[in-house]
């Protein structure tokens, strides 16, 4: 007989994909009609979103984009052929670049990013019910162990391990 408490909610896993998934086609469609490639319109978020902690540097903004850094200079290069990037050099090391978004990109950006806050206050609250139900269901059984496991190291031992004193 199968344990199905242990078992992932599958059904409510493909349905967080399938909402990920019309997002994400919802903002490619939104960047194309805007006119820049979806990866485009994925840098500039990243360089404005970026923790103030961390340097836009292409590394970073590679690691950002999950990108090798050679297609996130390609990224960068047409950005700053629109007019939406601008590349420095960091005071502290002549060496390092940096990425600065332009006026003009910070109001491409804005403008796209209120459409897509649009549509997350209609897609948002499915997201967050979805999410919820999975954390609680991994949150049901991880609770039980811990409780069981709690519960069986409180139990005293009477068996003896040593049979000779026994």
């Amino acid at each position: 007989m199968t344990n199905t408490q242990n078992l992932p909610d599958f059904t409510a896993m493909a349905e967080l994909r399938y909402q990920i998934r019309r997002f994400l086609r919802f903002s490619e469609t939104a960047a194309r009609q805007a006119g820049i490639e979806p990866q485009q319109h994925q840098l500039l978020l990243a360089v404005k979103g970026l923790p103030k902690t961390l340097k836009p540097t292409i590394g970073v903004l590679a690691e950002r984009m999950q990108l090798q850094h050679h297609s996130t200079v390609e990224l960068i290069d047409r950005l700053a052929d629109r007019g939406f990037l601008l590349r420095l050099r960091a005071t502290d090391d002549r060496r390092q670049v940096l990425v600065k978004l332009t006026r003009d990109g910070e109001e491409f950006l804005k403008t796209l990013s209120l459409h897509h806050l649009h549509e997350l206050q209609s897609s948002g609250p499915k997201f967050v019910m979805i999410l919820q139900g999975l954390i609680e269901s991994i949150e049901a059984p991880l609770n039980t162990a811990v409780e069981t496991t709690t519960t069986e190291s409180k139990t005293p031992n009477t068996q003896r391990k040593d049979k000779r004193h026994g």
